[in-house]
C-alpha cells in the first residue's frame, strides 16, 4: 500500500520528507525507493521501533527520531512533504497531530496520509467482526469500523479542510488480498497479535468453533477453495497555504 500511496502523491524528486508515526520504517523505506528524496526523517513515539528502523533502513539520506505526533521534536521544520501511514486514526487528538504536521511543512508543501477503511473496505476484518457480532455484542467494542470513525472519506476531508489546508483531495486505494483457502484466512488471526487474535483467544472453545464455522459459511469461497477479498485505504492530501 505504501508504494501505491506514493505513486498517487506524485511528489517531485529531491524533496525533504517527514514520516510521522514511522514505526519500524516501511513507509520511510518506500519513500527512499520510489520518491527520490533529498532527505527523509522518520519520527515515532516508540523507542524500540525507532531502534529497529535504524537497523533496517541504513540509507544515508535518512534519520530516525523518537517523538510524539502531537508534539514533534524541536528542530523539525520546512519539509516539502509530510506524511503518515495508518496513524492519524490512532491519535487521541488527530487535529493536534495534523496541526503539528502542518507546522513543520513549508508554505506550499504537501501534507498527506492514509488510513484503512475499517468500516467497509477492509473485507478480511469486516467479515470477521460481522460474524463475531452475530454471536457476541461485546465484539462491537473491538470492531475497528466502530472504534475508528476517522477512517471515512468525509471525516478525513473535514479534518484536513478544517485545519486550513487547501486543494484537499481524498481517494480510495485498493489492494487484493487473496487467501489460498479458509485455513490461510483463519490461522493468522487465530495465532497472531492484535484485536482479532486477542478476541479469538478470549473465547471458550465451543464459541471459537462456532465463529470459525460461521466465517467458513459466509466468506466468498471460489471453486478452488481460494478466498478473494480486498483491502481499501483512504488516502488524503492537502497543501499548506503559501
Amino acid at each position: 500500500m505504501a508504494s501505491r500511496f506514493l505513486r498517487w502523491l506524485s511528489a517531485r524528486p529531491q524533496q525533504r520528507w517527514l514520516d510521522v508515526g514511522c514505526g519500524t520504517g516501511p513507509l520511510t523505506e518506500a519513500i527512499l525507493q520510489h520518491a527520490a528524496p533529498s532527505t527523509v526523517c522518520g519520527v515515532d513515539p516508540q523507542p524500540e521501533y525507532v531502534s529497529q528502523a535504524r537497523v533496517v533502513v541504513t540509507d544515508r539520506r535518512c534519520r530516525f527520531l523518537v517523538g510524539e505526533a502531537e508534539s514533534l521534536p524541536e528542530g523539525l521544520e520546512s519539509f516539502d512533504v509530510t506524511v503518515s501511514a495508518l496513524m492519524l486514526n490512532l491519535l487521541s487528538n488527530p487535529a493536534a497531530g495534523l496541526a503539528e504536521m502542518i507546522r513543520v511543512t513549508r508554505p506550499g508543501g504537501q501534507i498527506a496520509s492514509y488510513v484503512w477503511d475499517f468500516a467497509r473496505g477492509m473485507q478480511l476484518a469486516r467479515y470477521f467482526w460481522d460474524a463475531a457480532i452475530e454471536f457476541d455484542l461485546i465484539a462491537e467494542t473491538l470492531d475497528q469500523g466502530r472504534c475508528y470513525p476517522l477512517c471515512h472519506p468525509d471525516r478525513l476531508q473535514e479534518l484536513f479542510a478544517g485545519s486550513g489546508l487547501v486543494a484537499v483531495n481524498v481517494q480510495p486505494l485498493e489492494l487484493p488480498t487473496v487467501f489460498r483457502n479458509f485455513d490461510d484466512y483463519w490461522v493468522p488471526p487465530e495465532t497472531g497479535h492484535g484485536r482479532a487474535p486477542g478476541y479469538i483467544a478470549s473465547l471458550a472453545p465451543e464459541h471459537r468453533d462456532r465463529l470459525r464455522e460461521r466465517l467458513r459459511h459466509v466468506l466468498p469461497t471460489r471453486t478452488d477453495d481460494s478466498i478473494a477479498l480486498t483491502a481499501r485505504a483512504w488516502a488524503i492530501v492537502g497543501r499548506r497555504a503559501a
